[in-house]
């Protein structure tokens, strides 16, 4: 899927991004400029995300299910619901939008690991 804003100056985009997402859309920018995404994909085909924060904690959130770890996403979008998603999960979004995602390879025995949250790659 490609996502393309050929004709809306940068500028706008931004203030798009702030109207929808508001301030968590700076800080998962900041995160994407700093390549904190990265996809992890096992040869049984499953993929996850790890983003790494602003603290340097690692998160691994899954799209498919639209879930991030982090007490941001736990407060914001699941109890108070004032939120659509976590810097996290937009950071990665827009990585892949973009197409500047880190890729890893990992086994699946490492890919367990990960899923079940016991040790990262």
């Amino acid at each position: 899927m490609t996502y393309l804003l050929p004709l809306t100056p940068p500028s706008s985009r931004l203030g798009r991004l702030k109207f929808v997402f508001g301030t968590c859309a700076l800080q998962a920018l900041d995160l994407v400029d700093q390549r904190s995404v990265t996809c992890l994909s096992s040869p049984s085909g499953r993929k996850a995300f790890q983003v790494t924060g602003g603290s340097g904690r690692l998160y691994t959130c899954f799209l498919s299910c639209h879930y991030c770890p982090c007490p941001a996403f736990t407060y914001t979008v699941l109890r108070r619901n004032q939120g659509l998603l976590c810097k996290h999960i937009l950071a990665v979004y827009l990585c892949q939008a973009m197409a500047v995602t880190q890729q890893e390879s990992v086994s699946d025995q490492q890919m367990s690991a990960v899923l079940s949250g016991t040790e990262s790659p």
